[in-house]
């Protein structure tokens, strides 16, 4: 920390008597040593990070604090008042002051350093030695850690250490466990921790979490979700906890780790304020075993990589990435264009444009506005697509050369292959870049200038002149290919789409078939071979939920009282083309219902080829009926798909042998028919 604080940022006697002319006098301090370049906007920054929480904290402590692209290096500038100033914290006024100012574009390394120093404050000995510092020198020596506390309270006087010196002595006193206790597994518990800024209160939430622990004899274990990024907690660590706290101002990422345990969720400055409340309050939670209900569990593959991932793990997460952000686009461009198409017929699409021709009394008019504004919406598919799976690999830096090269793919008719690659290179242009050693004037113009500038003209050279052509004249051979299938080579792919789409359950195998087959319909006028796909695609996934929730109302005994509950919600999620309605019965009994799905969907996909259903919108299930083409055939298809798949489960479930002393179905009453089942093992 020794370039982020000097005796020149420091002000002993600081006389401000408001928060704002505080930070405006150690900003003052940071401008002169060409740390700020730009007062007044830093100050706004500081301004509108303060209004999103105030940051006065008890003990007399005040950090306002920001990341600003007016900001060339990190630098924390410190000021002790004599009077106190008012920074919202409940008991008063502050009169030791930290101004922190970060960088847009700082580095991990900074990060972590100015994380440290918020961990300090929590401590006792080192606050009471910056009030007691006699000059500038030394309060930056003892902030940058040149000094410990205790050697600055020897320095303050023999009467300040011997004190000092007492109070450490009580506190080990009642710190140090009584021999007589019992050498029992302490209560454990698992925190996350996170601010919008990410640098100062995230960590020293953690660390006021960590000491209130101590004091009560509880392990706690806390992630911090800051700016620098976060490190996921051990699987076995949160498996091993007791309970749960969240002190969080912005979402905590990957929530659904923590869900079925006892679980306090506060603000981030309730965990800096008042830790020891927070854990007696999970522990009474844990004691009446209140506990969070559970997240729809993910399939295998969601659930794998976690640490440790290997590439081709990430690949997957970064396709995703996009394919999620870029889904909503095409559920209601598809669904727009589809009404469109719907009220006004096909000639719709050679409508003039509704701005300069809309009568309102006129049902074309409005098919048009429909048809027009879903092909707005359509337009950005691939754009969104790259620029997410470039955000997936890069975080926000890697948004602008992701849009510019997905705007690009669509410029040269790549389609959604282009799209994918300009993605990837976005991402990794950005990632490399990141990883060069930058100069500390030019890092606060990082992500707003440099990285957008360099990655958006090495992405736009790449995508122009290298490999979009190429990628290109591959869409175009795809398209053709699926244009020119028919009969057998059609009920084939059908089957094969049917598989993928029943194989995860709303996992990357279906989001894959699911893609190809929204790719096939994104544009103004989509051949009859895709439209075919996609009503195949769609067929099939609405099959395992539907499937599910027959087989618990014929042969409800098979199954526990809430998988009998979750049918009841599968009958709507199914109906609607939602394939996660099943995820429950998936997740229980993996071996019997994937497999049954697996056969009724394919069956339902080469069906709907067969048929020659045809659908030009892309989800909607039962709802879009009237846009089906042959869709008597085409409910025929799911019907059989669902009562062969019903059949399937039903069969190898009842093929199960009873546990000892399980009671047969049929042979008691539903509640002890139920219980037996549920101690049955699963099969392998």
């Amino acid at each position: 920390m020794s370039d982020m604080i000097t005796a020149d940022l420091v002000d002993l006697d600081l006389s401000a008597d408001t928060k704002e002319a505080a930070a405006r006098a150690l900003a003052e301090r940071m401008v002169a040593l060409g740390r700020v370049t730009d007062l007044d906007g830093f100050l706004a920054d500081v301004a509108a990070r303060e209004a999103q929480m105030p940051t006065g904290l008890d003990g007399g402590i005040g950090i306002p604090h920001c990341r600003s692209e007016h900001v060339t290096e990190p630098t924390l500038a410190f000021g002790r008042s004599a009077a106190g100033i008012d920074f919202g914290a409940a008991d008063g006024p502050a009169d030791l002051i930290f101004l922190i100012a970060a960088p847009a574009g700082a580095d991990d390394a900074h990060l972590t350093i100015l994380s440290s120093l918020a961990r300090q404050l929590m401590n006792a000995e080192f606050t009471d030695a910056l009030r007691s510092a006699g000059d500038a020198a030394a309060a930056a020596a003892l902030i940058r850690g040149d000094e410990t506390p205790a050697e600055a309270s020897a320095a303050a006087g023999p009467e300040d250490s011997a004190a000092d010196s007492k109070a450490a002595s009580s506190e080990s006193a009642a710190a140090t466990p009584s021999a007589e206790e019992p050498d029992e597994r302490p209560f454990r518990i698992v925190a996350v921790t996170s601010c919008p800024t990410g640098i100062a209160h995230t960590y020293m939430a953690a660390e006021s979490l960590e000491n209130a622990g101590r004091e009560a004899g509880v392990e706690v274990v806390v992630e911090t979700q800051g700016s620098a990024g976060f490190t996921r907690l051990d699987p076995a660590v949160i498996a091993a906890a007791d309970a749960v706290i969240f002190a969080h101002d912005v979402p905590v990422r990957e929530k659904e780790r923590f869900a079925g345990k006892p679980t306090v969720d506060v603000g981030v400055k309730a965990g800096i304020n008042r830790p020891g409340q927070l854990i007696t309050e999970v522990r009474g939670k844990a004691e009446r075993g209140e506990v969070t209900a559970g997240a729809a569990p993910g399939t295998p593959v969601e659930r794998a990589g976690e640490s440790g991932e290997g590439y081709g793990t990430k690949l997957r997460k970064w396709l995703m990435s996009g394919v999620s952000y870029m889904v909503p686009f095409v559920a209601a461009g598809g669904l727009l264009i589809a009404l469109g198409f719907a009220i006004g017929g096909y000639k719709i699409k050679s409508a003039p444009s509704v701005m300069d021709h809309f009568v309102w009394t006129q049902t074309d008019s409005w098919a048009a506005l429909m048809f027009q504004i879903g092909a707005v919406a359509f337009g950005f598919l691939v754009p969104v697509l790259a620029g997410y799976i470039a955000y997936g690999m890069a975080d926000r830096p890697g948004l602008v050369p992701g849009f510019v090269g997905g705007m690009i793919a669509s410029t040269i008719n790549a389609g959604f292959l282009g799209g994918l690659v300009a993605g990837l290179l976005a991402g990794g242009v950005v990632m490399a870049i990141q990883k060069i050693n930058i100069p500390a004037v030019l890092r606060g113009i990082m992500p707003v200038v440099v990285i957008p500038l360099i990655s958006s003209a090495i992405v736009g050279f790449l995508m122009f002149v290298v490999v979009g052509k190429p990628i290109a004249s591959a869409q175009k051979g795809m398209t053709d290919w699926l244009n020119g299938l028919s009969g057998s080579n059609a009920i084939l792919l059908g089957m094969l789409l049917g598989l993928m789409m029943c194989f995860d359950l709303g996992g990357p195998v279906n989001k894959v078939a699911y893609t190809f087959a929204t790719a096939g319909i994104a544009v103004s006028n989509p051949s009859d071979s895709a439209m075919k796909i996609m009503a195949a695609v769609m067929a099939a996934g609405m099959v395992p939920p539907l499937a599910m929730a027959l087989a618990t109302t014929v042969r409800g005994k098979l199954f526990t009282v809430t998988e009998r509950e979750n049918g009841k919600a599968a009958w709507v999620l199914g109906a609607s083309f939602i394939s996660e309605g099943a995820i429950p019965f998936a997740a229980a009994d993996p071996l019997r219902v994937i497999p049954s799905s697996m056969v009724g969907g394919a069956i339902t996909g080469a069906l709907s080829m067969a048929f020659g259903a045809t659908l030009r919108a892309p989800h909607g299930g039962i709802f879009v009926v009237p846009l089906i083409g042959n869709a008597f055939l085409y409910l025929i298809a799911i019907a059989v798909g669902v009562c062969v798949t019903t059949t399937l489960v039903v069969f190898l479930k009842g093929m199960r042998k009873p546990a000892p002393g399980a009671v047969s179905p049929g042979t008691a009453d539903d509640t002890s028919t139920s219980t037996a089942q549920a101690k049955q093992p699963v099969a392998a």
